[in-house]
Formats: C-alpha cells, structure tokens, sequence
C-alpha cells in the first residue's frame, strides 16, 4: 500500500488506520496557535506549581468556547507517565481515560518533529461495547509500539485533581497547583495540555481525533486514532 499523508508513525496494514488517515489526505488539517504543543511543553520549566493562573482558570463553571468538539487533555508527571482523557464536556467525567505506556519526557521528545500521532488498537473484541468501552489496548506513538495499556475504569486521585481544576478550561497548558493535602510528588510537578479535537468516526470500529486550531494558525499536527480488529 502506498504511503498515506506521508506518515511514519500509523501501522498502516491496518486498513481502518489508512482509511482515517485519507480523512486528512485532501485537505489541511486544522491545528492549534502558532508554536502548538511543542511551545506550550517548552513553557513547563518556566511555569510553577503555585501558579495561580491554573486555579483562576478551574473556577468557571461553563466551557469558555460553547461547540461540539470534544476535549482532549494530556497530563502527568514531569518524572512520570503520562496519561490521556477523552471528554464531551469538561464539567463530566472522562468517557475515555487511560494511562500511556510512556513517560511525559518522551512524549515532549516527540513533540519536536511537530507531527505528533497516537494510535490505540484494541486487544478485544466486544461487539456489544462500543469502540472506547474496550479495556486492553496496544499503544503507538511516531510509528513505534510502546507497549500496552488498561483503560481505568475509575479516577483516581491524581485524575480527579487534574479534572476538577480544568472544568472550566476549553484549551491551555501549564503546570497544576499541588492540591493540599498532597505533598509534591518525587515525579516532580503536574503538567498538563488540553486541547479541542475534531470526531471522526469511521465505523463501529475506528474512530480519530483532530486537534483543532481555533484561530486558523499553522502549528504541529497532533492526532489520536482508535482502532479495533476485526
């Protein structure tokens, strides 16, 4: 098969992967503000853990930008792994939650080639859940395999944290104030990125989320696909 939108990071004998790849293929796809996630991970060694821009931003009670998106959030330990929430609406629990086989100073090395693709093929197989109600998942980052993952069923302290202080927040990155009754983590600081992404829904069995650029400026590209066999 010939290659599609030249990408080196999709294992592309998955038909379903290449034919969500095509959906990009025709057309540019949006992406965020000008210097995207790559400069938004270069700000976290300037930002702290007290800073208070994170906790005013947590206080809103509706979205600051009202559509239908969904919102994706990226967040973990400086020293630690990193982990990936799927919401609808911020002021919900996560309809896909999962921690990523890989530590958040990887993903910041990957960030540097501004094309950026996560691809999540499902383990199992069931055919009365739907494609993110899956459990086991085989986890791609730029092309390469690395490794598997559980998707949690519930939030822990940590998730629960990083929810409940970016209710508010449509998009940004920065680094969490630590919650009080927790002292600083040995993986140093709570960092995190949450953006807007465009659904796509190829079949039952494979889906894809497009980071969406709210102002029209070129920036990296950042793509995450789910897949299940057939």
């Amino acid at each position: 098969m010939p290659s599609v939108h030249s990408s080196p990071c999709i294992p592309m004998e998955n038909p379903a992967i290449a034919s969500l790849l095509r959906h990009t293929s025709g057309e540019k796809r949006s992406k965020f503000s000008t210097g995207g996630l790559l400069k938004m991970f270069k700000l976290f060694p300037m930002l702290t853990s007290g800073c208070k821009m994170v906790a005013l931003l947590g206080r809103p009670r509706k979205p600051m930008l009202k559509d239908s998106a969904t919102s994706g959030t990226i967040f973990g330990y400086r020293k630690g792994r990193v982990s990936l929430a799927i919401q609808e609406d911020t002021r919900q629990m996560p309809i896909f939650l999962i921690e990523l086989p890989m530590l958040t100073s990887a993903l910041n090395k990957e960030m540097a080639s501004d094309i950026v693709r996560i691809a999540l093929e499902s383990e199992t197989k069931t055919n009365k859940k739907k494609l993110m109600e899956e459990f086991v998942w085989a986890v791609y980052c730029n092309g390469r395999k690395v490794g598997y993952s559980i998707r949690r069923k519930q939030m822990g302290d940590d998730e629960l944290h990083v929810m409940q202080h970016l209710r508010g927040v449509s998009m940004g990155a920065g680094v969490l104030p630590t919650a009080s009754d927790h002292k600083e983590s040995a993986d140093g600081e709570m960092t995190y990125m949450r953006a807007r992404f465009e659904r796509v829904v190829g079949s039952k069995d494979s889906e894809a989320l497009y980071m969406i650029n709210p102002d029209g400026a070129q920036g990296p590209e950042f793509s995450i696909f789910f897949v299940r066999p057939h």
